[in-house]
């Protein structure tokens, strides 16, 4: 693996973080919204990844069948979270129904928060991997002084 495919491996890694980190300002955002364009509450929204080989020629698709290559991070989804809204007892509210509950987002702010930490992480540690490549191709250049 060169230098160029590892920051092409840590780039995926921050593009995906910061696709995760604006999925849970939208779950944050979106924490009361009673109703939707689709008639009920938000759903929370989460992305799934995966590792993805991308061959840039035939040569590099045969490495990697004979084998392992460098394997970038890609969303391959952004799923609906399963669990069921929250029901409260709001009589005076205007999404409330005919027994006064209404349906609030299934979004949990600590689960949120804590996700957030995790993808702060994750994105600096692919920072720093960007900014360690960029000091050893300095160091490499330095060598012919």
């Amino acid at each position: 693996m060169n230098m160029f495919d590892a920051l092409q491996v840590s780039a995926s890694g921050l593009s995906a973080q910061r696709l995760r980190l604006n999925l849970i300002a939208e779950n944050i955002a979106n924490v009361e919204t009673t109703s939707t364009a689709n008639g009920g509450p938000y759903v929370r929204q989460e992305p799934v990844f995966a590792a993805m080989r991308q061959p840039r020629s035939f040569q590099d698709l045969l490495n990697i069948e004979q084998r392992y290559d460098q394997a970038e991070v890609s969303v391959v989804d952004v799923i609906e979270d399963p669990r069921p809204p929250i029901i409260k007892y709001m009589p005076g509210h205007p999404d409330a129904d005919a027994d006064g509950l209404v349906r609030f987002p299934n979004v949990n702010i600590f689960e949120e928060m804590v996700n957030m930490i995790s993808a702060q992480r994750s994105y600096e540690a692919n920072v720093t991997t960007v900014n360690a490549i960029k000091s050893m191709a300095m160091k490499a250049l330095e060598i012919g002084k």
